[in-house]
């Protein structure tokens, strides 16, 4: 159990059996009446935020919220198959979970995957990756301009802004976490 008065920016706590992520908090004292916690919190499994002021004295039951790094195996159907590295359990998840994730992972890359009692939330990408370049307009001799940039599908399938100087066949560096281009890998 937690109260209200141990928020910190990135606890966890449960409100109706869903679990929601303290955003940011403010011990309020006023002159008169009862001091309060004003509150800005996220749903973890739905995104949505609210901001609600709290008793002191609430007390919420702790979310505990489990990441493990599992390998993006193989695709089937509509469902992606992730292996356990530990167990070696093969543990399929819907194409809504992975959706994101799958923009910038191929087979036997690692993910990390947060569940909530047991149960899949979302899958993460790593925040750096790195793609070959499968699709992407020639660079025209000369252009050398700054910050002109182009598109150039990898081999996921994801399209990304590249420099004018990026070929077809070079291994790229992606930030998961903005979708943009990093430099060559290396």
């Amino acid at each position: 159990m937690i109260s209200a008065s141990e928020f910190r920016n990135g606890v966890t706590f449960e409100i109706d059996g869903e679990p929601h992520v303290v955003i940011s908090f403010q011990h309020v004292k006023p002159g008169k009446g009862a001091a309060f916690v004003r509150t800005k919190y996220k749903n973890i499994l739905t995104g949505a935020t609210k901001e609600e002021a709290f008793n002191p004295s609430d007390k919420f039951e702790s979310a505990h919220i489990e990441t493990r790094e599992m390998v993006f195996s193989y695709k089937d159907d509509n469902l992606y198959y992730f292996m356990d590295p530990e167990t070696f359990d093969l543990i399929p998840f819907s194409e809504e979970l992975v959706e994101e994730a799958m923009k910038y992972l191929k087979e036997n890359d690692r993910a990390t995957v947060k569940f909530f009692r047991d149960k899949p939330f979302i899958v993460e990408a790593p925040n750096f990756v790195e793609l070959k370049v499968i699709e992407t307009e020639p660079g025209i001799k000369g252009d050398t301009a700054t910050n002109v940039t182009k598109s150039a599908t990898v081999e996921t399938g994801t399209i990304v802004q590249v420099p004018i100087f990026i070929e077809v066949g070079e291994v790229i560096q992606i930030d998961t976490r903005t979708g943009s281009y990093l430099s060559r890998a290396k």
